[in-house]
């Protein structure tokens, strides 16, 4: 028998190391930005081209490399950051494996300009797919100037599942925030496509958040510093009132390192118990300072996870710490009036009007204002208890009602032909024509007789059902209905939000908006769809934007189904909202209109029936 395990080429082991180092362009902008940090860089810049699938370039003015150096520096596991097995866990550095250049230039065409302070030529290095094309000594600046072009070349698999340039421009936007983020002393830039989307110097803390997220966010942010033996915890969380549904800014870092923790976050929103709904989220920037000897960057490729000596005790410190700066935000201070030098005004002790009584008003009891005599009656009759009793238990009060779609909306849903209705599954009482009296019980549940027994119907979730529906047969036919604004809102939104708000926006204008680009990530909105009046425009399309980044890089289908659900779900009626007997009328015809009446888009049952025997058992 033949032997049959061989050792893989070079050349082949990079690409699979590649396909866990680097999966799109954005992990290749994270290692080079971050091997640039790691070199002393007190400024880079970052240009992409087409969202990083034609080329990215990242040129640092750090220390640069000598010519050995840059020949070996893309061989795999060549590091200047290990010597022994022991600086695995003293590590204060971004990268550590040595695969991250050599992965690189496995899947691309990488060419390399670097040069150390102390040499007067620098190196030139060209590799494509792992082969060292050409070397040759040239003269540039200090630093190291990294060109990569053409990402998975050789590995047509893997190019065609990059997802939209809008989508892959926002991953790389998401790599270059967490980055820029625990680095306030660095400057950098970022263009796309020659279009210069951030330029950010060296600044506090506080000033780069703001210079990320808009001037807006600095509004939100209450500081939290704390230092125990086992850990340094620093940073801004979110006041309460800045809660929202989607779109908070959550980052933890450590040691100079974004990471993910859902145990730490699990810490900062029990702190916000009872002060925030259920449900939303505050953001929040925390940066951890601990020794890397208790940590442990090793557990996943991406190194977004790391492993925490004492998690238990920095979860306490960290949930102690929240607790603390959100208590001195809702502390009430208490009222020292300044006196001093101000006149005495004597207190009030006596009136000349003291002694005088207001005037009392006199009334009959027996007063019955709905007799017809014109004289009051001599004697007054109390109601009987049973009509006492019936009158309390009436529903007469309702809460104010939400703005509800015109009769338009319903009518478009109602059935036009002599097709099968929920008509024909009502009992027959016999009328002559048909006409339905439903009874609509604590503003929520419509309540109606079907042969089967009881049908009760959950009016907020079938008018989600027919919204839905509707809207994305809008989107199907690129026919929205917009309604103008006499006064247009203004959106604001981050860099990084933009390439997706430009990627969702031909279906919002299909929805019925319009919006209209006053750059900088402002856009004014100039039209909104037809029925949805009352409603936050801004916060609406927010949250549509929030929620197509939630889906990252899903297929278009499922992007549309989630704005239409979006939309529908803010559109329609809330609970409580008290409707009348012909509103009831459309909404069960509208809901019985569509293909799938029984659930919601996302799963929720619509209408539940109770046949006779269950209610025959309710008396037994």
């Amino acid at each position: 028998m033949s032997d049959i395990i061989r050792l893989l080429p070079d050349s082949v082991a990079n690409q699979i190391a590649a396909g866990e180092v680097i999966q799109r362009p954005a992990s290749v902008i994270k290692e080079l930005v971050e091997n640039a940090i790691d070199a002393g860089a007190d400024h880079i810049d970052v240009l992409v081209t087409d969202a990083g699938k034609t080329s990215i370039q990242v040129i640092d003015n750090g220390k640069g490399m000598s010519e050995t150096d840059a020949r070996l520096s893309f061989e795999r596991h060549a590091t200047s950051k290990i010597r022994e097995a022991a600086d695995l866990f003293a590590l204060h550095t971004m990268g550590f494996r040595g695969e991250a250049l050599a992965s690189i230039a496995a899947v691309s065409q990488v060419e390399l300009r670097t040069r150390t302070e102390k040499e007067e030529l620098g190196t030139k290095l060209a590799i494509s797919g792992s082969k060292v094309e050409s070397q040759e000594a040239i003269s540039c600046s200090k630093g190291s100037n990294f060109s990569v072009k053409n990402l998975f070349f050789n590995v047509p698999a893997r190019r065609k599942f990059l997802k939209s340039n809008q989508t892959e421009l926002s991953n790389i936007l998401a790599e270059f925030e967490r980055i820029v983020l625990v680095n306030p002393a660095v400057s950098f830039t970022l263009h796309h496509n020659d279009a210069e989307l951030f330029n950010l110097p060296a600044i506090q803390l506080r000033q780069r958040i703001m210079g990320v997220f808009g001037k807006k966010i600095n509004q939100e942010l209450l500081s939290l510093d704390v230092d125990t033996t086992m850990v340094r915890v620093s940073g801004f969380v979110g006041r309460p009132e800045s809660a929202r549904k989607k779109g908070a800014r959550q980052y933890f870092f450590v040691n100079g390192r974004y990471m993910r923790h859902p145990y730490f976050h699990r810490a900062i929103m029990d702190a916000y118990e009872h002060l925030v709904p259920v449900g939303e989220q505050v953001s929040y920037f925390i940066y951890f300072e601990v020794d890397p000897a208790n940590i442990d960057v090793n557990i996943h490729p991406t190194k977004t996870e790391i492993k925490f000596e004492n998690e238990q005790a920095i979860w306490q410190i960290l949930a102690a710490a929240v607790k603390e700066t959100l208590g001195k935000f809702n502390a009430v201070p208490s009222i020292d009036f300044d006196t001093e030098g101000m006149p005495d005004i004597p207190a009030f002790e006596s009136s000349p009007f003291a002694g005088i009584e207001p005037p009392r008003t006199t009334y009959n009891p027996e007063y019955n204002p709905f007799n017809t005599s014109s004289a009051p009656p001599s004697s007054y009759s109390k109601p009987s208890r049973d009509w006492e009793q019936l009158y309390q238990g009436m529903e007469h009060h309702a809460p104010s009602r939400a703005a509800l779609p015109d009769e338009s909306d319903y009518m478009a849903f109602a059935p036009v032909t002599e097709e099968p209705t929920l008509y024909d599954h009502v009992e027959d009482s016999g009328a002559s024509e048909k006409t339905t009296q439903h009874y609509q019980f604590k503003g929520r549940f419509i309540l109606t007789s079907v042969k089967s027994g009881l049908m009760i119907i959950d009016q907020q979730r079938a008018h989600i059902r027919i919204l839905y529906d509707k809207y994305l047969e809008q989107i199907a036919r690129r026919q929205g209905v917009s309604q103008g604004m006499l006064f247009p809102d203004i959106v604001q939104f981050p860099v990084s939000e933009v390439p997706i708000l430009q990627d969702i926006m031909e279906d919002l204008s299909y929805l019925g908006f319009e919006l209209t680009d006053l750059g900088g990530g402002s856009y004014a909105i100039n039209g909104i769809p037809s029925g949805i009046e009352g409603l936050n425009p801004v916060e609406l399309i927010q949250s549509m934007v929030h929620t197509a980044i939630e889906k990252g890089g899903k297929v278009k289908e499922e992007v549309q189904n989630t704005l239409a659900l979006t939309l529908a779900k803010a559109a329609a009626i809330v609970p409580g909202q008290v409707l009348s007997n012909d509103e009831m009328n459309g909404l069960v015809d509208g809901l019985f209109a569509v293909a799938t009446p029984n659930y919601t888009p996302d799963g929720k049952t619509v209408l539940s029936v109770l046949n006779e025997d269950e209610l025959e058992k309710l008396f037994k």
